[in-house]
């Protein structure tokens, strides 16, 4: 079916136009047969009924016509492409048409001389028939010819119109996933996070732990470094996704020393899978951020990715307070940023779920289509 907001004209507007110009053209018609009658049998006063009947079986018949064929032009969009079994049942069709449209108005005529014998004052009227079947094929093939016009224009407009509604979702992803990696760069190098990896770093020194305090810097410097690195809007191989959230992690370990525990699960299979890039990170950032801050102690954080079948299935699961508003407010925006990526990337293929799980805390499971990252050479 046509989309209404890309045709030429609306639907609405183009019947009554059909309509209005078949009544035009009816009218013109009845007012020439009458005249044509004056002229013939100059002391007749024909009526103007029959001619208007005549006017109306001439043309209503071919506003028909190009109803009929603009619907089966809706439903078949090879009706009006060039081939040689569309230009066959186009002349099939015309020969039909033109031999019952002649039918019709032969019909037209014999009742009009019937109900008003002042309007053929020499009996039944006939038609010319090889004369008229030449008229309507020339008609017919008009209307074929306006027709098939109109459609190619509404086609053209409609792949204009999608290849702009294309272009508009990716300049929004793509002003998304800067946005995401913006936000990220930004976490990174918020002040309390910088001074608390530093703190943290200068304390690791202080106790003579300088193999810790390097593998923390290690960590930064991957973040930082991956985050600057990336280009946006792109799909990388999870396993890349999850080293940057593991160093986040590694960092945080530090921070929060026993109070979190961290397990990420995946298989070798599912590290191969690609995502797009920031997809993991913002949640898992959310769990530590709403999630294992509050608590004291026994805060758990986990990862897990495998591949089901053809989909490759995430989730990251915090123990914390589950949802509150500060929560629902940051969490929610990350979330329909990720969501939109998600429509964007596998339409119609993506899943997305937020649970509380009874035993407490705050999970999120994506599935998507599985796509195997191609190996480096």
């Amino acid at each position: 079916m046509a989309n209404p907001r890309i045709l030429p004209i609306r639907p609405a507007v183009g019947f009554v136009a059909v309509l209005l110009i078949g009544g035009v053209l009816a009218g013109l018609t009845a007012r020439d047969a009458n005249l044509n009658l004056e002229y013939h049998y100059r002391y007749l006063h024909a009526p103007f009924a029959p001619s208007l009947l005549y006017g109306c079986a001439y043309w209503i018949w071919w506003v028909v016509v190009t109803l009929v064929l603009w619907r089966l032009a809706d439903r078949w969009a090879s009706a009006f492409k060039p081939s040689r079994l569309t230009v066959m049942a186009h002349i099939g069709g015309a020969c039909v048409l033109a031999t019952a449209h002649i039918a019709l108005l032969q019909y037209a005529l014999w009742f009009a001389s019937w109900k008003w014998p002042a309007w053929s004052p020499n009996g039944k009227l006939y038609l010319k028939s090889l004369e008229r079947f030449g008229v309507e094929l020339v008609i017919y093939g008009f209307i074929v010819g306006i027709c098939a016009f109109l459609h190619s224009r509404m086609q053209t407009q409609q792949a204009l119109v999608q290849k702009m509604e294309l272009e508009r979702q990716k300049l929004d992803v793509e002003r998304q996933l800067v946005t995401a990696q913006l936000k990220a760069l930004q976490m990174q190098m918020e002040p309390h996070f910088l001074f608390n990896t530093l703190n943290a770093v200068t304390s690791l020194v202080d106790q003579h732990r300088n193999e810790a305090a390097m593998e923390t810097l290690a960590h930064l410097n991957t973040i930082l470094r991956t985050t600057l690195q990336r280009r946006t809007p792109e799909k990388v191989p999870l396993t890349e996704e999850l080293e940057l959230v593991e160093s986040y992690l590694a960092i945080q370990k530090v921070r929060f020393a026993d109070r979190i525990q961290i397990e990420i699960t995946t298989t070798p299979e599912a590290r191969r899978g690609l995502v797009p890039c920031f997809l993991l990170q913002p949640l898992v950032e959310n769990a530590v951020r709403h999630g294992i801050e509050r608590k004291k102690e026994g805060g758990l954080i986990q990862t897990r990715a495998e591949k089901l079948g053809d989909r490759l299935w995430m989730q990251v699961r915090d123990n914390g307070s589950g949802i509150n508003a500060a929560r629902a407010d940051s969490h929610g925006i990350g979330l329909a940023n990720i969501k939109e990526r998600l429509a964007f990337f596998y339409p119609g293929e993506n899943q997305c779920d937020i649970e509380t799980p009874s035993d407490g805390g705050y999970q999120v499971t994506i599935q998507i289509p599985f796509e195997e990252a191609p190996l480096c050479s």
